[in-house]
């Protein structure tokens, strides 16, 4: 955590590639697709070395009151609907496809923010977002690998994301810091993926996983929850070093070297209109992070 600026970023780069390859490794090679025990046990597994790691020194959790607590609420249950369907999607879903339909959530958080608060939309933002709708809504009608069950879940994470992002900023005044936020979505993860395990059969039909004692999906699982945790410390340090421009711009770059990587690891067919579909996408999340940095 005490590493240049730099550094910081590429270390971010490296998790984000790792912490999304060991997913879809687990989910889709592995077909663990029980997302209220895999995402509820990545979730205990922040938790807890959060919890550990505040114990030691090692980062710092304030103490926040009811009130407060109570406010971010709403956010901790989106975050539940941004892990669960995230995971749905990605099970069945390539990286790049997913990808190019989660940056479609900045549209809606950009649409609630000028509804809600007014916020005026630069010329190079109103071209983002067109880029970004035209991508991810062309890309089911060009998809060889079309899938109804993982884009329905694609478009309720990026609904879950998008009213995260807006509900987020509408309480930046909070007092709660991004750990503090991150640890109350852990513990309401937690407690609620553990209720929802029995009623969804996850539970029940986890016991005839044909992969339950391989050393296989015991590491992917072990590594998914450390890497998680890691990547969310990289986050928050980042964050705090940086601009939320810079932070976009880091951020879009380890979105592009996943995608760019993942079809050498994971099976992908590709057309000519879906990688248009998916370079719109890319060109749409770049201009918004130029907007970003420069104001345009």
């Amino acid at each position: 955590m005490y590493l240049k600026r730099p550094a910081i970023g590429l270390f971010f780069c490296l998790f984000y590639l790792a912490f999304y390859f060991t997913n879809k490794y687990v989910l889709s090679v592995l077909k663990f697709t029980y997302p209220t025990l895999f995402q509820g046990w990545q979730t205990l597994v922040g938790g807890f070395l959060l919890h550990v790691s505040w114990k030691l020194g090692w980062v710092e959790l304030t103490s926040s009151s009811r009130s407060e607590i109570r406010s971010w609420l709403p956010c901790s249950g989106l975050f539940v609907g941004i892990i669960y369907a995230g995971s749905r999607a990605l099970s069945r879903l390539p990286i790049p496809v997913f990808f190019t339909l989660h940056n479609a959530a900045d549209v809606l958080s950009c649409g609630i923010q000028r509804c809600t608060l007014k916020e005026q939309v630069c010329p190079a933002r109103v071209w983002s977002a067109l880029f970004l709708l035209i991508a991810a809504g062309c890309l089911p009608l060009h998809d060889a690998q079309f899938d109804p069950e993982g884009y329905f879940w694609a478009v309720v994470h990026l609904i879950c994301v998008g009213g995260y992002k807006a509900y987020r900023k509408s309480q930046k005044s909070s007092l709660i810091s991004d750990l503090d936020q991150q640890y109350i979505n852990y513990i309401f993860s937690v407690v609620l993926l553990a209720f929802a395990s029995h009623p969804s059969g996850d539970l029940v039909s986890a016991l005839e996983f044909p992969f339950l004692y391989f050393y296989r999906f015991h590491s992917g699982c072990c590594a998914s929850g450390i890497l998680g945790f890691v990547l969310m410390l990289t986050t928050v340090k980042l964050k705090s070093s940086l601009s939320s421009a810079h932070y976009a711009s880091w951020n879009f770059l380890a979105k592009v070297v996943t995608a760019g990587l993942s079809p050498f690891v994971f099976d992908i067919t590709l057309n000519v209109p879906t990688l248009c579909c998916l370079l719109l996408g890319a060109v749409g999340e770049a201009l918004m992070v130029y907007s970003d940095r420069t104001g345009a």
